[in-house]
């Protein structure tokens, strides 16, 4: 099929390089010309495991193509994907402007029917609102399609190549034969497309994301309990997690979620649910607890350096909201960072991938190490706000030699408590 792509960023330009590695011709489209430019030179723009060689392997055999002009990208195209911005307003609601805006473009350069699949996440409405856009200036027959992404970052092109399930809102059969054909090479093994109506697929990505949100705030507070009580977190989850109606994933207490997805679709489901009249209690409790956890390690610190922190200097391994990315949005570190600042310490940061985009938002506020063993030279205890792989097995006793207060502060619980029982390093974590 001949594919277009409205939109290059995360969602955008994985989409767009999966479906051309199954054989479609893709172009992609967005107003950024100097992105546009990197794109067309090979350089990808985004880190995701996975992504860049086989970007490059559809870029190199033209199956992907980039282009700023919209009436050129969708011209041949017989589905127009719309992955664009919907970033949050003031009052939490999803800001549209940008996907109403590219849709009243649509409706003044469709030339024959194509299939408009809303690919952002958005509140539910919005395919109508898109239709409606598109009509007031075509005449040519057209269908809105909800088709809501379930990408997690770091592993998002074996999520997009062997999805769990495709969820496609459509009330059209031609629009559902068409998206059912896209979609058929990614399900070869069984795995489910189900097909619904357009109000019920845009509510399901956001109640996706808020249930799982909601499973990451229950364990935080049940790590909160833990430490009172004197409980292990770890034995509670491994606890739980063995009953098949909980499972075991999101579950791993720590300084809270961060990205692009679960704080955003949690604050649009709250105000969607406010638009009805409705009271939505549960999400704007794990909305509260997140927003507590993401610097639940603060008062740890200050309480082990007497509540001063002016002066000191700290080492702190992980900056993206997650391992295996490069975003940086909503990540518990930079609350961090921020409070640290703020009480006169100075930092030393290491992350493999993230130092970049944190330099381009915090500057020169903080140090920027060359590797992590670099970033704990003289620092008065380490921070670990992140879980990449290279953090689990440290040289312990390199660690230890380099940091100048033998404290460790682990915001992820990478490391278990017997690893210090022979060991001069006092270990703080979470729900233990």
């Amino acid at each position: 099929m001949n594919i277009a792509v409205i939109g290059t960023g995360y969602v955008g330009l994985v989409s767009g390089t999966c479906f051309a590695e199954t054989g479609n011709k893709v172009t992609c489209v967005d107003i950024d010309q100097a992105k546009i430019n990197r794109l067309v030179q090979g350089e990808i723009t985004i880190y995701e495991p996975g992504l860049e060689k086989m970007f490059l392997k559809n870029l190199k055999d033209g199956r992907l193509k980039f282009t700023t002009d919209l009436k050129e990208g969708i011209h041949d195209a017989q589905i127009v994907f719309l992955a664009l911005p919907t970033p949050p307003t003031e009052d939490g609601s999803a800001d549209l402007k940008y996907v109403l805006g590219v849709a009243n473009q649509l409706g003044q350069l469709l030339e024959n029917y194509k299939v408009i699949v809303d690919k952002s996440t958005v509140p539910v409405g919005t395919a109508d609102k898109v239709k409606k856009a598109i009509e007031k200036h075509s005449k040519v027959e057209f269908d809105v399609v909800s088709n809501p992404e379930f990408l997690r970052e770091g592993v998002a092109v074996e999520d997009f190549m062997k999805p769990d399930r495709v969820v496609i809102g459509a009330s059209s059969e031609r629009a559902k034969k068409v998206m059912g054909d896209l979609y058929a090479p990614f399900v070869r093994q069984g795995n489910p497309v189900i097909f619904m109506d357009e109000k019920s697929a845009e509510l399901t990505k956001y109640a996706a994301n808020s249930f799982l949100a909601t499973k990451i705030s229950f364990m935080n507070e049940i790590a909160q309990l833990c430490e009172r009580l004197g409980a292990d977190v770890d034995m509670v989850r491994k606890g739980i997690g063995s009953d098949e109606r909980i499972g075991k994933r999101f579950l791993f207490p720590g300084i809270g979620y961060g990205g692009s997805c679960f704080p955003k679709d949690v604050q649009a489901l709250i105000k969607s649910s406010e638009e009805v009249l409705y009271d939505f209690q549960i999400l704007k409790s794990v909305e509260r607890v997140n927003d507590f956890q993401k610097t639940h390690l603060i008062p740890k610190i200050r309480n082990h350096f007497n509540d001063d922190l002016n002066g000191k200097h700290f080492a702190l391994w992980g900056l993206a909201f997650k391992p295996n990315t490069d975003d940086i949005r909503e990540a518990p570190a930079l609350y961090i960072i921020q409070s640290l600042l703020q009480s006169g310490a100075t930092i030393s940061a290491y992350d493999p991938e993230a130092m970049n985009n944190v330099k381009n938002q915090l500057g020169d506020s903080i140090q920027y190490a060359r590797n992590p063993y670099e970033a704990l030279k003289d620092a008065d205890a380490l921070i670990i706000a992140t879980e990449w792989s290279e953090f689990r097995t440290p040289d312990f006793d390199q660690i230890q030699g380099l940091l100048k207060s033998k404290v460790i502060f682990d915001g992820r619980n990478l490391y278990s408590k017997s690893d210090f029982i022979n060991s001069n390093i006092l270990y703080y974590s979470i729900g233990r």
